[in-house]
C-alpha cells in the first residue's frame, strides 16, 4: 500500500471529506477510510485520484488494522452520527459507534500512530440546565448516540496513558455546511429545512421552534481539527467546538427565508425524545489549548450551504 501520513475514517462523509479536501489542499498525503453506508462517493469526486480510498467496516478490526499501515495522526470521523437513529437502532450505532472505535484505537496503537483525533458530540451534555456548556460540567447523556460518544471519549482518555497513542476528543456542537446530505431520514436540521424551502414545501418543526443550537459552520470544524493534528497542550483532553452562538429553529427557518426572498410557514409537530431544549458552547478550552478561532459565523455559514444546495439541485 503506497504510503499516507492522515487517516479520515468516515472520509466520504460530510465532516470527514472536508477534512479530507483540506489536507490535500495543505499538499499532505491522505487515505480515506469508508464503508459507503451513510457516506456519499459523490463527497470525493473532486478528490479522486488525489485520496487513496479503502472501502472497509469500522467493525472489521482486520479491515482497520490494514487502513491504518504507515499512518501518523487518524482524524476518527467514522461513526452512525444520529439521535434518532441510535434510539431506533441501538445495537447497529453501539457496534459502529464504540466498537469500531476501539478498533481504530487498538490498530492506531499497533501501527504506532502518533495521535488519534476523535469527533465527539455536544449531546453528552445532555439537556443541562446550565448554558454556556461548559468541558467541566457534568455529563448527562440522553440518547444511545449521546452514551456511545461519551464512551469513545473515555476509550480516549484511557488509551493515551495506557498505550502512549495521543488522543484529543472535540465535542461537535451542530455542524452544517455543503455536502450535508439532505435526504436522509435522520438527516439534520438546517439541510432538512433548506431542502424543504427550496422544494416549496413546509418545512417540519419538532417542538415549539424555540428550542436553540450553536450551530456550528463546517470550516470551523475543519480548522478545529487540523489544530487537534498537532497542538502538544490538547492531549488527553475533550473539548467544546462551536461559535458561542446561540439560535433558534425559529431564528434558523427566518434567516433562511430572508435568503431565499419567501415567506416561511413551518409545520409544527410534537417534540422529539433524546432531544436537548437548548445547546450554547462555551469554546474557552479550545481557544486556549488549539489556538481555535472560529471564522465564519452563522448567518454566512448559512448562505453558503444554500448556494450549495442549488448548486447540487441544477
Amino acid at each position: 500500500m503506497t504510503t499516507a501520513k492522515y487517516l479520515v475514517t468516515g472520509g466520504a462523509g460530510f465532516i470527514g471529506s472536508h477534512i479530507a479536501e483540506a489536507l490535500l489542499n495543505q499538499g499532505e498525503t491522505v487515505r480515506v477510510f469508508d464503508n459507503i453506508a451513510t457516506g456519499r462517493q459523490v463527497n470525493l469526486q473532486a478528490l479522486q485520484g488525489h485520496i487513496q480510498f479503502i472501502q472497509g467496516d469500522l467493525r472489521d478490526f482486520d479491515s482497520v488494522k490494514a487502513a491504518m499501515e504507515g499512518i501518523e495522526v487518524v482524524f476518527h470521523q467514522g461513526a452512525l452520527a444520529s439521535v434518532p437513529r441510535s434510539i431506533a437502532d441501538p445495537v447497529g450505532s453501539l457496534e459502529t459507534n464504540i466498537n469500531g472505535t476501539q478498533n481504530v484505537l487498538l490498530a492506531a496503537r499497533d501501527a504506532g500512530v502518533r495521535r488519534v483525533v476523535y469527533a465527539s458530540s455536544s449531546s453528552v451534555y445532555g439537556d443541562t440546565p446550565s448554558l454556556p456548556k461548559r468541558e467541566d460540567m457534568p455529563t448527562n447523556p440522553m440518547s444511545p448516540y449521546a452514551i456511545q460518544k461519551l464512551t469513545g471519549e473515555l476509550l480516549c482518555r484511557v488509551f493515551t496513558p495506557i498505550y502512549g497513542v495521543e488522543t484529543v476528543a472535540l465535542r461537535y456542537f451542530n455542524v452544517f455546511g455543503p455536502r450535508q446530505d439532505p435526504n436522509s431520514q435522520y438527516a439534520a436540521v438546517i439541510p432538512r429545512f433548506l431542502t424543504a424551502l427550496l422544494e416549496k414545501r413546509r418545512p417540519i418543526v419538532f417542538g415549539d421552534g424555540e428550542q436553540t443550537r450553536d450551530f456550528t459552520y463546517i470550516a470551523n470544524v475543519v480548522q478545529a481539527n487540523l489544530l487537534a493534528a498537532t497542538a502538544p497542550d490538547a492531549v488527553g483532553f475533550a473539548m467544546n467546538i462551536g461559535c458561542s452562538e446561540q439560535v433558534s429553529l425559529n431564528t434558523v427557518l427566518q434567516i433562511a427565508g430572508e435568503l431565499l426572498g419567501v415567506s416561511v410557514e413551518a409545520e409544527y409537530r410534537e417534540p422529539r425524545s433524546g432531544d436537548v431544549r437548548h445547546s450554547l458552547a462555551d469554546i474557552r478550552l479550545a481557544e486556549r489549548l488549539l489556538g481555535y478561532r472560529p471564522t465564519v459565523k452563522f448567518h454566512e455559514g448559512l448562505a453558503h450551504t444554500l448556494a450549495a444546495l442549488r448548486r447540487d439541485a441544477r
